[in-house]
């Protein structure tokens, strides 16, 4: 079975000393808990895990016993230490407060169980850490499948994940269009929309959250104004509604809005966003053309490819900590700017005979960047690139 290189992270981080809670964290279908299994089939620490799924989710107490099962089975049983880890923790209310209490009794007591908290909810997740566990976890951060992983493990091609993205339980599903789009709008967008935003989020128009990621996604590689945006919706609110709205599908892992790179910051909350989905199968599948049909139409085909350049951009920027942006001065361009401290890289991506533009060259005299590049077409292969850990970009 293939193997995500988050696995390595976990065991390495299970073999260390008892020293933090560890929280996976990342969107829906991106294979947490299947990387959790993999893992303690491996190591030689027992282990224990439970599933919130089925709890109610006022049952705090659920909490503590298994808890409690961890350390009767340390007392009772001739082993060092334990693995406890608890699936779908963010689903009971309250979860972070029983954590934080169990965590400081073991600390406490010198007890030594080691806790791996994982949840579908990067919203739910984040929050009850912000609220209760500060200084008492780290988390590995694990994003969208990339193009690299999806070829390994499915033989994907470049232009089959461009189309169809890089959610592992659909890669089976592409010869079946339809039946492909299905799984994306019930498994991915509306478990996302409806259990993890809608659930623990405040939010008057639901109606307008959905229109907004629906535009937002369709609209993924683009620039657009909020205040053109309210002019595209039904039932729109203002911008700073949108914009709350946008944040929340961004925490999701579903698209963000990208702010345009600038020294003053000030001017960066100020700009207009340029759309991103984190996944591009969330952008063709609202694209109304088959993957057929879209290989043959070069337009669509090269919104298709920048948003899928944009994908492997967002998703190293989460994974990696490192901070994206796009970059405009009139009529000229850098389609994505990544930033770690002081260092800036910028990209430029062409999929095809596109004209010359100067932007990259501008971006050059202007701002110094440590690296700057054209992705595609006459530049670095997009297979390459898309392969590429972004924080090399930096060394």
């Amino acid at each position: 079975m293939f193997e995500r290189v988050y696995c390595k992270v976990i065991r390495e981080r299970l073999d260390e000393p008892r020293r933090f809670i560890q929280i996976v964290t990342g969107p829906r279908q991106v294979g947490k808990t299947t990387m959790i299994k993999q893992v303690l089939s491996t190591i030689k620490i027992p282990w224990m895990m439970y599933s919130a799924d089925d709890v109610p989710t006022s049952r705090r107490e659920w909490i503590s016993d298994c808890w409690e099962n961890a350390r009767t089975k340390l007392r009772n049983e001739p082993i060092k230490n334990i693995v406890l880890v608890i699936d779908e923790v963010q689903k009971i209310s309250g979860w972070s407060e029983v954590v934080k209490k169990m965590w400081d009794e073991d600390s406490f007591n010198d007890t030594p169980i080691k806790v791996l908290l994982l949840g579908s909810s990067r919203v739910m997740l984040e929050r009850g850490l912000a609220d209760s566990l500060a200084g008492r976890f780290e988390t590995i951060k694990v994003p969208h499948w990339s193009y690299g992983e999806m070829r390994e493990a499915f033989d994907f091609t470049l232009e089959q994940y461009v189309y169809f993205g890089g959610y592992p339980a659909a890669a089976t599903l592409v010869s079946d269009e339809g039946r492909w789009a299905e799984y994306i709008h019930s498994a991915i967008i509306d478990a996302t929309i409806n259990k993890d935003v809608l659930v623990d989020a405040v939010v008057n128009k639901p109606a307008l959250l959905r229109q907004t990621f629906e535009l937002a996604a369709a609209y993924s590689g683009e620039i657009l104004s909020l205040t053109k945006m309210i002019g595209r919706l039904q039932d729109a609110g203002n911008t700073t509604t949108l914009s709350s709205y946008l944040h929340l599908l961004d925490e999701s892992g579903l698209v963000c809005g990208l702010q345009k790179y600038a020294v003053d910051n000030s001017r960066r909350r100020a700009s207009v966003p340029k759309y991103q989905v984190y996944n591009n199968a969330l952008k063709s599948i609202f694209c109304e053309a088959t993957f057929k049909e879209a290989l043959n139409d070069r337009k669509l085909w090269g919104r298709l490819f920048e948003s899928a350049i944009g994908c492997h951009v967002v998703n190293s920027a989460f994974a990696h900590r490192l901070q994206p942006f796009y970059w405009r001065d009139g009529d000229s361009e850098v389609d994505f700017v990544l930033r770690s401290g002081s260092k800036v890289a910028a990209i430029e991506v062409k999929s095809n005979h596109e004209r010359y533009n100067r932007g990259l060259a501008l971006f050059r005299e202007r701002f110094s960047p440590h690296a700057a590049f054209v992705v595609g077409y006459e530049g670095y292969p997009a297979e390459d690139f898309l392969k590429t850990k972004l924080t090399v970009l930096f060394e």
